[in-house]
């Protein structure tokens, strides 16, 4: 899987998308906001790795998920 970080614009806020191994958007969710059902793309319990990867993750620059 794939992960980048999408800058949000003025009253809009920044936006995380997760797309599997053809680019496929699997999952859309804000960045300030934890991920909902993470156990169903193998993420449970790595929810505070994910949140930090978030946090360092540059806008706009995709990288492989290896979490």
């Amino acid at each position: 899987m794939y992960i980048i970080k999408v800058k949000g614009k003025a009253k809009i806020p920044d936006y995380i998308q997760i797309r599997d191994e053809n680019f496929v958007l699997v999952a859309y969710f804000r960045a300030d906001r934890p991920m909902k059902n993470p156990e169903k793309f193998g993420l449970e319990g790595k929810e505070d790795a994910l949140q930090k990867l978030i946090d360092e993750l540059p806008f706009g620059k995709l990288q492989k998920l290896d979490l």
